[in-house]
């Protein structure tokens, strides 16, 4: 019950083009928003590790390249911006509120390169909700993705200049997975507005290779996702995002939300 209850948003009836520039663009989306890193390096899907018993939680990426070919694309984006699965409930795992905020523009490309990709098998088995996560989400402690998307904060609606807006964009449909929906910390992730201590050249190595001020290169996750992901930013969009980010350290933090 509580997984069903879940906020539709509009039908998706953005057109999917097919053309070779708009599938390059969603590849560009796939590699620095994540999904091969939780669905496998062939989109194959792939299964959380840990996992055995009947009562404990399995959590299942899909075959992502299967999946694009088999729903059309209002049961996609449901599922990538708003949490909510083909079955209509919301999902348990998968970060939706990290790309509540892409574009039609991007997510149509988004599903244009995930049609496009070869189709590889994997022996995939059932996700499974254990008995923490049932307990969890039958006494409220914890919502559903599908919630979580709800929660994130709105794009500023009164950003002038054009780089902020741009990084403003690239830091909302990325860097809050980790750093909090607001970016302004939580999942025991720092505050971003501690970009402001970095040169824009720091910034830059820290965004290509994981390697933070001082040359620490144990970054832990940070390391590991600035490699997979980060990486593939174009030199515009890594300027844009220290743009936005640097300016944070003047803001206020917004209290009071449950991430933090």
């Amino acid at each position: 019950m509580k997984l069903r209850d879940v906020s539709y948003p509009p039908r998706f009836d953005f057109p999917i083009p097919t053309d070779s520039s708009t599938i390059e663009r969603g590849q560009h989306i796939a590699q620095t928003r994540g999904c091969f890193g939780c669905h496998g390096r062939q989109l194959q899907g792939e299964a959380s590790s840990g996992a055995s018993g009947w009562l404990k939680n399995r959590s299942v990426a899909p075959n992502l390249a299967a999946h694009a070919k088999q729903y059309d694309a209002a049961v996609l984006e449901a599922a990538i911006r708003h949490g909510i699965g083909q079955d209509g409930r919301g999902f348990w795992s998968m970060p939706a509120y990290n790309w509540t905020h892409l574009t039609d523009a991007d997510l149509a490309a988004l599903i244009a390169f995930l049609r496009s990709a070869p189709v590889v098998s994997a022996d995939l088995p059932s996700p499974r909700l254990g008995l923490r996560e049932r307990w969890l989400i039958a006494t409220g402690s914890e919502d559903h993705m599908a919630g979580w998307a709800l929660a994130v904060p709105p794009l500023r609606s009164d950003v002038a200049d054009p780089q902020l807006g741009r990084g403003e964009y690239l830091a909302m449909t990325t860097c809050n997975e980790c750093h909090g929906l607001d970016l302004r910390g939580g999942f025991v992730n720092p505050d971003l507005a501690v970009v402001a201590s970095y040169t824009e050249a720091d910034f830059r190595r820290l965004m290509s290779e994981g390697v933070g001020i001082g040359g620490r290169d144990s970054l832990g996750l940070m390391t590991e996702v600035a490699k997979g992901r980060f990486a593939h930013f174009t030199d515009q969009e890594v300027e844009d995002l220290y743009a936005f980010l640097s300016k944070l350290v003047v803001e206020p933090v917004p209290g009071g939300v449950f991430w933090r």
